[in-house]
């Protein structure tokens, strides 16, 4: 019986961390709001450009023209740091699809300082302060480092979809 009454403690306890971890709001708005603008619209342009599946990441660098071979426009706008595109799951609308962030790191607030996707787990990593962030599943949040301590998220970006492809914007 007194294992039992630990047991529900346990489980009442974690349920309220739970909770009040989900009441905690991030700040994604750290770096500067820089406008964005990629045209992936059509179908050419996406299977070349865009991402082919969950975690596939493409990086787009407007004055290092990355990535190779994309024509850049004068219209073209890259946000801050540039943007990360990766195949991830959006809750709001619960599916697979492309999701878009700033790639500058929302702690060192330097266009570049940018976060690279770690291959095996599919978080992005900032190299300077070693801060992680969910970018395929957490809507850029922080999960762990100088970032989760101070509750600051990657800037989100918006990706419209197209008949064949998507538009990149904030």
């Amino acid at each position: 019986m007194k294992r039992r009454r630990l047991y529900h403690h346990a489980v009442a306890a974690t349920f309220a961390m739970t909770v009040l971890a989900g009441c905690t709001t991030n700040d994604d708005e750290r770096i500067p709001n820089m406008a964005v603008s990629i045209n992936l619209s059509n179908a050419g342009l996406w299977n070349r450009y865009g991402v082919s599946g969950f975690g596939i990441p493409q990086y787009f660098i407007k004055a290092l023209k990355r990535p190779a071979g994309f024509a850049y426009l004068d219209r073209t706008m890259t946000g801050y740091g540039g943007v990360l595109l990766i195949g991830g799951f959006d809750y709001t609308i619960n599916e697979v699809c492309p999701l878009a962030y700033d790639l500058s790191c929302p702690v060192e607030r330097k266009a570049d300082i940018r976060v690279r996707i770690d291959g095996d787990n599919f978080e992005a990593v900032c190299p300077d302060c070693g801060s992680k962030y969910d970018v395929t599943m957490g809507a850029g949040a922080p999960i762990s480092g100088e970032a989760a301590s101070h509750h600051y998220s990657l800037r989100r970006y918006k990706c419209i979809p197209t008949d064949q492809g998507y538009l990149i914007t904030n």
